[in-house]
């Protein structure tokens, strides 16, 4: 495929996927956000599996019990550790425990609950901060990488630059700033909130790439033509939701 066209094809995926999101969004029920949160994970927990290289079916059913349960046990992250407990009992008990096998139920599965419990308790304006923060974030980081990139900013995603995090970091702040001011009586609180957020969709994004480097492929998954599987376009958003959700905790907010 050309260059062109493969550009083509990512701004029609990217158009429908804003549409179906921001369907979401306007419907702003929980019914629709938990049936679309739970499609999102089923794909990226399909695909974390490879990256992990793990083939245990199992997963899939801890995965769809931990989801069934979101809506009505009222701490769901806890019900990650009750799954961890199980699987890691179950595997030693057939003397076949390996850490890897149980990693996916903490990647993507945390970073999914925690999205789901940001909705619950802050409701759709919560959403919306984290879609700003790290869609700016990633926006200001490809541009001003683009421009001013020259010094690598890690091993695990040489194409990064220092200046392109920098520039990306900074436009998710400023954004996700000015879009929470309203909601909170403390400047400091907006601005450390929409900074942390965007340092660790940065962050999410570099650990998907470790992952993919590991296994030894470009992307997640094929399922988004021009932009992979869904944990390309939701790694940053995995560890920013765990991130925003603990400094509204902290703050009060």
């Amino acid at each position: 495929m050309s260059s062109a066209n493969e550009h083509s094809q990512r701004w029609k995926t990217a158009a429908i996927l804003l549409v179906v999101i921001a369907a979401v969004g306007l419907i702003n029920t929980p019914l629709v956000t938990w049936i679309f949160l739970g499609v999102v994970y089923a794909f990226a927990l399909s695909e974390a599996l490879p990256l992990f290289r793990v083939a245990d079916g199992s997963l899939y059913l801890y995965g769809a019990l931990i989801w069934i349960l979101t809506p009505f046990y009222p701490h769901p992250s806890d019900l990650i550790f009750a799954a961890l407990l199980i699987q890691g009992g179950i595997l030693a008990y057939r003397r076949r425990l390996q850490i890897r096998s149980l990693f996916p139920l903490l990647y993507p599965t945390a970073g999914i609950l925690f999205l789901w419990m940001l909705y619950r308790e802050y409701g759709m304006s919560s959403m919306l901060w984290i879609l700003v923060i790290v869609a700016l974030t990633d926006v200001g980081a490809y541009y001003t990488g683009r421009k001013f990139g020259k010094t690598p900013f890690s091993p695990t995603s040489p194409k990064k630059t220092r200046e392109g995090v920098y520039g990306g970091i900074a436009l998710g702040t400023i954004g996700g700033f000015l879009l929470m001011i309203g909601s909170h009586n403390l400047f400091l609180n907006a601005l450390l909130i929409a900074l942390v957020t965007s340092v660790a969709s940065v962050f999410g994004d570099l650990f998907e790439s470790y992952l993919k480097r590991e296994a030894g492929i470009k992307d997640s998954g094929t399922i988004l033509p021009g932009h992979g599987g869904v944990l390309d376009r939701i790694d940053g958003y995995l560890f920013a939701a765990v991130a925003l959700y603990v400094l509204l905790k902290i703050t009060g907010s």
